[in-house]
């Protein structure tokens, strides 16, 4: 199997923001942005640098629990969610690749898709939340579900459909520590062109070489104290299928903060 580098490295910074309110007891309302400080990739031997940078995507994500049990020993919960994407920042970024030395005419291309901000299109999120603890062992099992339903973009691209299903094991030391162990597998379907629109000749981008099934391991740990939660993880994949030639996932690293407040008095 040809393994050849395809370029020299491949790296993003990214902020990601998110901001939940519970309506009622069953209904909750979020509102997720993200901003990236750059979306770089290095060709072979630093021969060349495409980069980007700017607001990703908007997504507007409410959530119903349609199931809630608490007993003295369990406390179990379904929710189910209904998300929708809204792609703010670019899609279509450019290039410079040539500037004619006689004229000064500068020429651009297309950026590939994985420097872009955005793929552009509107998406629509299918999400399910199943949860089952123990408050007296502080000890938990819980598993999520969302399936991403792509959406066309202006430029006659459509990235597969997106799937991915998550079981954690979590439990609590000294009632603020939180140690938590997830499985987690993916499945990305190919990615289709419109009409008429040939991705490979316009925009570099082979739809043989598109799609994945993936299975990570990914271990977190959590710090609470009082309103405020700082969280770190680790993404390590385990298993990859990749069709045709294409970038694999090495590891992921997440920091972060979260801060929870009740506007109204618990009664």
């Amino acid at each position: 199997k040809d393994t050849v580098s395809l370029f020299d490295d491949l790296f993003s910074n990214y902020l990601y923001l998110r901001t939940a309110y519970g309506i009622t007891d069953k209904f909750t309302m979020s509102v997720e942005a993200g901003y990236y400080f750059n979306k770089t990739q290095i060709g072979l031997k630093k021969s060349d640098t495409i980069t980007s940078k700017g607001i990703g995507d908007l997504i507007l994500f409410p959530r119903y629990s349609i199931y809630a049990r608490n007993t003295e020993q369990t406390r179990t919960e379904i929710t189910l969610g209904l998300g929708y994407k809204i792609p703010l920042g670019k899609y279509n970024d450019s290039t410079h690749v040539f500037t004619n030395p006689y004229t000064g005419k500068q020429y651009y291309t297309t950026s590939p898709p994985t420097v872009q901000p955005t793929t552009g299109s509107q998406d629509l999120i299918f999400y399910g939340f199943l949860y089952r603890g123990w408050p007296e062992a502080e000890f938990r099992i819980f598993s999520n579900l969302i399936y991403i339903k792509k959406g066309w973009n202006a430029l006659g691209e459509k990235f597969g459909d997106y799937a991915n299903i998550g079981l954690f094991v979590g439990r609590t030391f000294f009632k603020k520590l939180g140690l938590t162990l997830q499985v987690r597998g993916e499945w990305v379907d190919s990615m289709k062109s419109a009409e008429n629109v040939d991705l490979l000749a316009l925009y570099n981008v082979d739809v043989h070489s598109t799609g994945s099934k993936k299975l990570f391991v990914v271990p977190q740990i959590s710090f609470s104290h009082k309103e405020f939660t700082v969280y770190a993880l680790s993404e390590f994949p385990i298993y990859q299928y990749l069709n045709g030639t294409q970038v694999a996932s090495q590891y992921q690293v997440t920091a972060g903060l979260s801060y929870r407040f009740f506007i109204r008095k618990k009664v």
